[in-house]
């Protein structure tokens, strides 16, 4: 079963791009297949570099970080383990800059990350993309069923790493889009539908609705 098509889209070498649309659109199918777990034909290229050919653990090789929906945190393990499972390579500097990012985690170390709120396992999944070197982030609805305080703490921490490394995000919430994102795409039907500025989407209530679902 064909989910995208005829998706073509760049991501600026900084800043925040948003893949938006209806549910079903295909915004994760592609972010799968940027990072080749899920099978499609095309190219796929970083900084020049062609991907689509590799195998995913060279592409994470290459630089990319992907923060997937579930979060995907080892619930019985400690937040120390889940970071260092991550990225056993990475160094006290490595650590001290992910702590000042998410204080929480610092003071949660020895905590099961399965006991830890739906906030802290998504700072947790974060935390442990930013342990690494990163020439892209994909990070697919990070604020999907928190809490309006954890949404904006999120929010913060997005914005910041978008400052040196470019963000692939998909999101529901228009609010942090807006606030976020330097450019988006839009999905529908498994294709590219719209490409613009997030604020011209958020403004236009009808093409809002007509690509999102939303008033």
């Amino acid at each position: 079963m064909q989910v995208v098509h005829d998706v073509t889209f760049g991501v600026p070498a900084a800043g925040t791009t948003a893949l938006l649309g209806r549910n079903g659109a295909g915004k994760t199918t592609t972010l799968r297949a940027v990072l080749g777990l899920t099978a499609a034909t095309g190219r796929v290229t970083l900084a020049g570099i062609a991907l689509h050919a590799l195998p995913t653990h060279a592409r994470i090789g290459h630089g990319i970080g992907y923060v997937p929906e579930d979060r995907g945190v080892f619930a019985a393990l400690t937040v120390a383990e889940n970071l260092r499972l991550a990225a056993p390579e990475a160094t006290g500097a490595d650590y001290d800059r992910v702590y000042a990012l998410f204080p929480d985690l610092a003071t949660r170390s020895r905590q099961l990350a399965g006991t830890l709120s739906g906030g802290q396992q998504q700072m947790v999944a974060l935390g442990r993309v930013l342990l690494r070197d990163n020439r892209i982030l994909l990070v697919d609805e990070p604020t999907k069923g928190l809490a309006p305080r954890v949404v904006t703490e999120v929010a913060q921490v997005l914005a910041r790493v978008a400052e040196t490394v470019p963000i692939l995000l998909v999101e529901q919430n228009l609010a942090v889009v807006r606030r976020l994102a330097h450019r988006a795409v839009a999905l529908a039907n498994g294709t590219v539908a719209w490409q613009g500025d997030p604020g011209d989407l958020a403004d236009d209530t009808d093409l809002a609705h007509s690509l999102l679902g939303v008033a």
